[in-house]
């Protein structure tokens, strides 16, 4: 059975990628690149105790994203690989996550270094990374073992 669902966003990323050009294919190739989560006024006494944590995970609507295609080369890879054996951003229902680095807090806006994201992007969802729950190191990372980062390719979200 299918289901609708909607979400409301909770907050704006902001980022210094204006385009999707400009945005790294992972936060994790541009670490000390910083931006800042604004999280909507009436949603703010729900980041109490987010200064905790050094990262946090960011849910975001990939508002920009292009058509959907299930089976497509990826902007790390030639080869074609399924939309669920990848991270590329046109998905069927568009939702992104970025682990961030907290760097500071200041009422609703949170200060985070290690985005991907473009300037404006929809914020869904913010959760604690929590080591213990979160990391696998013996996780196997089929085909994106050994890739490298590269210049996204021509044409290529």
């Amino acid at each position: 059975m299918q289901k609708s669902y909607s979400f409301d966003p909770v907050g704006i990323i902001h980022s210094p990628y204006k385009t999707k050009e400009s945005a790294p294919i992972q936060g994790i190739f541009r670490p000390d690149t910083t931006g800042w989560v604004e999280v909507f006024p009436e949603y703010a006494e729900g980041l109490h105790d987010v200064e905790m944590f050094s990262h946090l995970i960011l849910v975001y609507h990939l508002d920009r994203a292009g058509p959907v295609e299930l089976i497509r080369p990826t902007l790390l890879d030639d080869d074609v690989h399924g939309i669920f054996a990848s991270r590329h951003p046109a998905r069927p229902n568009y939702i992104g996550l970025n682990i961030v680095r907290l760097v500071k807090r200041e009422g609703n806006r949170l200060e985070v270094g290690g985005l991907d994201v473009i300037d404006k992007t929809p914020l869904i969802d913010i959760k604690p990374y929590v080591a213990r729950f979160d990391s696998f190191p013996d996780a196997c990372e089929g085909w994106f073992a050994g890739k490298e980062d590269r210049p996204k390719p021509f044409g290529r979200e």
